[in-house]
């Protein structure tokens, strides 16, 4: 017994030398990404990196920050940098949400509680997506006593939301946001562009399946990726933690998610289905998915507090627009009745800076934490907040604006 507790030691100091020696190499999010790269196998890379059809559009997503450029102020005292603000009228750290991730899991054993711990600890909202591996009361008891039989690592001060994709069993989809509001989640984000699932070429090619077989087909990638395999194979089987025993497939067998997404989402989601949502949810709500200004503006008449500009990473529609380029007339047009946030593209922390300049309350992102924690677990996530965070503040500096809060149309030019 006493041997095998040695060994359980060795290989956790192991993991976690492996994991600074990592991180040591890395310089900004794409080096995150190349070394999630190198150790996940090709598919499920390909599920976490992919995108729609040509995947034109997660390609602009980024792109197009580089057609903002900055207009720096010099001799400004920028001894002090404040990067704190308000999101739905609570303190964030920095103008950032996690966004929500499905399956994450495959990419590291803890896979949405290092997300979640890591975003506690940065003192920013964490997402849940209603396709996660990890249950809305494992991400509770991250901070609630009540649900803990131990103390918590993580402050009580964490911030959960819940992502909702809409569910023909609307029975089901209230058991889910009753356990959320029990569960002390502060909002929750209903995700809006999903009628019907985009074509994810990448996962069509490998033959990906939500858990990853594995068996004869997969041996030799299993070979090529040790840590992962046995990472896999040592720890409970993947599943939609959140709807295991409901009666609907909980991902516990090899699934496709386009499967998945056309016998359960409801293709029939319109306007008037906002009204079911307030009726049983009393929290704050957010509208994921908004892709132009005549839908932000019917949204601003719907008592949403929220709205996130997003083409789902570039995984639905290809050749959607950019959220960057909808702030400014989603802006005008809603004239500060709800806060928007900009979803997709961030890298940097100069983008968020870009995107704030432009009229946002905030931004998101879920493939840069995603990419850390393929990376070295919860350490390549807290890494790719820090390196968020940091580039906030010294850009900022070098443009020669002290507070978040005073950014705008006068610090930057659209090339």
């Amino acid at each position: 017994m006493f041997r095998a507790v040695k060994s359980v030691l060795r290989f956790r100091r192991f993991e976690r030398n492996s994991a600074l020696r990592r991180l040591n190499k890395a310089a900004n999010i794409e080096d995150l990404r190349k070394i999630c790269m190198r150790r996940l196998p090709a598919g499920v890379f390909g599920y976490i990196d992919g995108a729609a059809e040509d995947e034109r559009t997660v390609q602009r997503n980024t792109a197009v920050f580089s057609q903002v450029t900055f207009k720096p102020r010099v001799l400004r005292d920028v001894a002090n940098i404040n990067l704190s603000t308000d999101v739905l009228g609570v303190p964030v750290s920095f103008p950032f949400i996690i966004s929500p991730t499905g399956f994450t899991r495959i990419a590291h054993p803890l896979g949405e509680i290092a997300v979640a711990r890591s975003a506690a600890e940065n003192h920013i909202p964490f997402t849940l997506s209603t396709m996660a591996t990890r249950s809305i009361e494992e991400i509770a008891a991250l901070a609630n006593p009540a649900f803990q039989d131990e103390p918590s690592r993580v402050s009580s001060s964490a911030r959960n939301w819940f992502q909702v994709y809409v569910w023909k069993d609307r029975g089901l989809l209230k058991e889910l946001l009753d356990r959320a509001k029990d569960a002390h989640f502060e909002a929750i984000m209903i995700t809006v562009d999903t009628a019907v699932l985009g074509r994810r070429e990448r996962d069509v090619r490998k033959g990906f399946t939500l858990p990853p077989k594995v068996g004869v087909d997969t041996i030799f990638d299993g070979m090529k990726h040790p840590a992962w395999t046995w990472g896999l194979l040592r720890n409970d089987p993947i599943r939609f933690a959140n709807v295991v025993g409901s009666g609907t497939e909980d991902g516990s067998t090899a699934i496709t998610l386009a499967d998945h997404v056309n016998a359960q989402f409801d293709q029939s989601l319109s306007w008037k289905d906002i009204e079911w949502f307030r009726d049983v949810w009393d929290g704050p709500i957010v509208l994921k998915g908004i892709q132009t200004v005549e839908d932000a503006k019917i949204a601003a008449t719907q008592e949403i507090d929220a709205i996130a500009l997003s083409n789902h990473g570039g995984r639905q529609l290809d050749d959607a627009p950019a959220p960057l380029e909808l702030i400014e007339p989603v802006i005008q047009s809603v004239n500060g009745e709800i806060e928007v946030y900009c979803d997709g593209g961030i890298r940097r922390g100069s983008d968020i800076v870009k995107a704030m300049a432009l009229g946002a309350t905030a931004c998101m992102a879920g493939r840069p934490t995603f990419y850390g924690l393929g990376a070295a677990g919860q350490r390549g996530v807290g890494w790719a907040l820090d390196f968020l965070q940091d580039g906030m503040a010294r850009t900022m500096a070098l443009l020669g604006v002290r507070d978040v809060k005073d950014l705008g149309r006068e610090h930057i030019n659209w090339e």
